[in-house]
């Protein structure tokens, strides 16, 4: 299944890549020389470059690097396996060994008062397996990041939190909202607030919440939902002081988001003028966590300036969450024609509307009317934008924008109907999320009419793109964020219509999540919402498994439709 390419057209440019940069450690710039000389060692399909990158040494930098350069060398400059791997075991400690299992504080076998909805008993005992499963996803940071930071890329974390699994060992940004979303469903309130305490503790140390809590993430953040996952646990919680101490960092994030590089103004019809948010990577050089194939996917460029420019977009599209997809590309059936820095995203521009909601909320809570003033002004004036910059009235879809190549940020940009992406991507329906949208019922409803004919639709869920790229987040390929996020939408609306989409797609999403579990005992990343029960594929690794917010999506669905007695939990 493919869509037609049309995308607006705009030169590739060779300009200069002068944005700002990151500086990274030393120790990730030796361990990206390792990665590679694993890459040249290894077949391609015994190759994770992220295990190298996430090693720790188990002596100081130096002496590591010396006898690194020490290492025998064909002729050609290769290694043998064999001395390459006697290496890695006498100088690292294998990757993961910086995190440390820990039992969460919080955590009951079956909660009082867990999923009450839920009165199917094979269901049930399913829904108490995928909760049992925060156990296993429990880490804190070891000892010896603390005293030792320089042997390690792992960043120090005040308090233990959730991983998502499988080769990403470290906490995540965007995925902990989902996982916070299950936590709250289990009634594990306590390890909620502490996943929120680390990410404060991010953006309290870089001015930002990065990626992940890697020392090679620092150079880029990820969807700003931070005040969404305080939010939610105010919601349960009625906690006030979570609320005082999370609203200075917020206002800080929001700052962040809203600084030059991640900012565009376009001029509309009204003459009116709106700043918007893109995406924007502090970093033009290879990813270190896969700086051995991005090398390779840069070298068919010849200019330096070129290959700064196509490692920015790398970066900036890791930084969206959705890393890869041809939502991104100017030409979708060429990787290196990404071009995320160029767009404005309708689904960050939804996060940021969220924010500045939750921020007008939290400071209203606090007592501060002029900041809750300020932050509801903002909102109202960036519906606007929705309306005037990302709505398409003949789609019944917001789309993202693509800005005018080579233009400065400070220039506002004139908006054209030409530069909207008509190509259809889950990301089109992100919106409904947002309770401004979700309460206007006409607009729900023409929405939810698109959506049934958008051909996202598929047997077991929402899927991400109609274009099947063999990028992960492509076609068939469906993720547990993009589900909740719409079906929430559908479902808070008054249009009886799109709370039966809403309850029909998690009712999909839950019977492919059970299939799959019970065919492979395991939860997984993502998933084929063309075969009910199959799990993804696609990308530049592994699928994985674990899996952070596929099981707080799971547990959240449950949570709010339940599952009848007598209703079937298998396919079709």
């Amino acid at each position: 299944m493919a869509a037609a390419n049309h995308s607006p057209s705009s030169p590739y440019s060779c300009a200069k890549d002068s944005g700002p940069v990151i500086p990274t450690t030393s120790l990730v710039t030796f361990l990206e020389r390792v990665q590679e000389t694993a890459f040249q060692t290894y077949e391609r399909s015994k190759f994770d470059h992220k295990d190298f990158i996430d090693l720790s040494l188990k002596f100081d930098l130096s002496t590591t690097v010396k006898a690194f350069d020490e290492i025998s060398k064909t002729e050609n400059g290769s290694v043998s396996t064999k001395d390459f791997e006697e290496f890695i075991g006498k100088w690292f400690k294998s990757a993961g060994e910086d995190l440390v299992y820990v039992e969460p504080m919080d955590f009951e076998t079956e909660p009082y008062g867990f999923l009450p909805k839920v009165e199917n008993p094979e269901v049930r005992a399913w829904a108490l397996e995928v909760h049992g499963l925060w156990k296993k996803l429990s880490r804190e940071v070891s000892s010896s990041v603390h005293d030792h930071p320089e042997l390690h890329t792992l960043l120090p974390l005040p308090v233990p939190g959730m991983i998502p699994g499988s080769r990403f060992r470290e906490v995540y940004y965007w995925d902990s909202y989902w996982v916070i979303r299950g936590l709250l469903a289990s009634k594990m309130h306590e390890t909620a607030k502490a996943i929120v305490t680390n990410l404060i503790s991010l953006l309290d140390t870089y001015g930002y919440v990065l990626n992940g809590a890697r020392a090679y993430y620092t150079n880029r953040s990820q969807p700003p939902l931070l005040s969404a996952m305080v939010y939610e646990i105010y919601n349960r919680t009625g906690d006030v002081d979570l609320v005082k101490k999370a609203l200075p960092a917020l206002l800080k994030e929001y700052q962040f988001w809203n600084s030059e590089i991640h900012t565009m103004i376009i001029h509309d019809a009204e003459n009116c003028n709106h700043s918007l948010n893109r995406y924007y990577a502090m970093w033009n050089k290879p990813r270190p966590e896969a700086s051995a194939i991005d090398k390779r996917f840069a070298s068919k460029f010849l200019n330096v300036n070129e290959k700064q420019k196509f490692y920015r977009e790398l970066a900036s599209t890791a930084e969206s969450g959705w890393d890869f997809s041809t939502r991104w590309m100017r030409n979708p059936s060429e990787f290196t024609s990404l071009s995320t820095t160029t767009i404005l995203p309708v689904d960050l521009n939804a996060f940021m509307l969220r924010m500045e909601l939750d921020i007008a909320f939290f400071a209203k809570i606090v007592g501060d009317d002029a900041i809750a003033e300020d932050f509801l002004t903002a909102s109202h004036t960036r519906k606007k934008a929705f309306n005037s910059v990302f709505w398409n009235e003949n789609m019944g879809q917001w789309v993202d924008y693509w800005l005018n190549y080579g233009a400065e940020p400070k220039e506002p940009q004139t908006w054209e109907a030409q530069n909207q992406n008509q190509n259809v991507f889950a990301s089109n329906f992100v919106p409904l999320w947002i309770d401004l949208f979700n309460s206007d019922t006409p607009l729900v409803e023409k929405v939810t009419r698109s959506l049934q004919s958008s051909g996202l639709l598929c047997a077991a869920g929402i899927a991400t793109s109609l274009t099947n790229s063999g990028h992960q987040w492509d076609f068939p390929n469906g993720w547990a964020p993009i589900q909740h996020m719409i079906v929430e939408g559908l479902w808070r609306s008054a249009s009886t219509e799109a709370r039966k989409v809403a309850r029909d797609i998690a009712e999909r999403w839950i019977r492919a999540n059970y299939v799959a579990y019970k065919k492979t005992g395991t939860m997984h990343e993502k998933y084929n919402v063309e075969k009910c029960g199959e799990y993804g594929a696609g990308g530049i690794y592994r699928p994985q498994t674990g899996f952070g917010w596929s099981n707080g999506v799971v547990l959240t669905f449950l949570e709010e439709f339940g599952w009848p007695k007598d209703q079937n939990i298998d396919c079709n």
